[in-house]
């Protein structure tokens, strides 16, 4: 009876480790195949899925565009990878509110500033070092985002970058995609991971 338990406790100690591991490996926020799980803009035309990557592309008139997450996060970590395509790239994400996490170059400032807070009312109140060094402008790169409350801390390619904390930043919202508006540009985007942080 002993060894019977011993090894029920095995078993689910073992069980608890993966369930764990799944966890922390995060869940998918995009299926390779189509929007499912985000809100599309109405009158779509800037994202579409196509051979597993989400592709982004300007329309004729320029205008804007953000794609949201139906889901709503508090403490979490997001991963992407992201490849410049053509044109002036003015993407970001949007975590939980209008605070943003740049990718490509910043309007205002007219130089990249990916991996940089974008915050309303302050611009960029820091930015992310050694962007220039890491950055791989015709490759796919890997973007980390990690939001404990007001404090964002990002990742490229595997190096921390930045960490600012916001006080405009809301306890909970969905995570954004953004097309920049006035611009011809296209950018691509795959393998967008959540996982929530305690």
């Amino acid at each position: 009876m002993k060894n019977t338990l011993l090894t029920l406790a095995a078993v689910f100690g073992l069980l608890g480790s993966l369930l764990v591991q799944a966890d922390e490996s995060g869940k998918s926020l995009f299926n390779g195949k189509d929007l499912t799980g985000w809100k599309a803009p109405e009158g779509n035309i800037w994202w579409i899925v196509e051979d597993g990557i989400l592709k982004v592309r300007s329309g004729p008139d320029q205008k804007g565009s953000i794609l949201w997450s139906e889901e709503e996060f508090t403490d979490f970590a997001v991963t992407l990878d992201f490849k410049f395509g053509e044109g002036i790239i003015d993407s970001g994400v949007h975590v939980k509110s209008q605070d943003q996490i740049q990718i490509g170059i910043s309007g205002s400032l007219k130089r990249d500033m990916t991996a940089s807070p974008y915050i309303p009312g302050k611009g960029y109140p820091v930015e992310a070092e050694g962007v220039k060094e890491l950055l791989k402008m015709d490759e796919w790169n890997t973007l980390k985002i990690e939001v404990k409350g007001m404090t964002y801390t990002s990742y490229l390619n595997g190096k921390k970058v930045m960490t600012y904390t916001s006080e405009s930043g809301k306890e909970k919202g969905p995570i954004g995609l953004q097309l920049h508006g006035k611009r011809d540009m296209s950018i691509d985007f795959r393998n967008i991971k959540v996982v929530g942080l305690k």
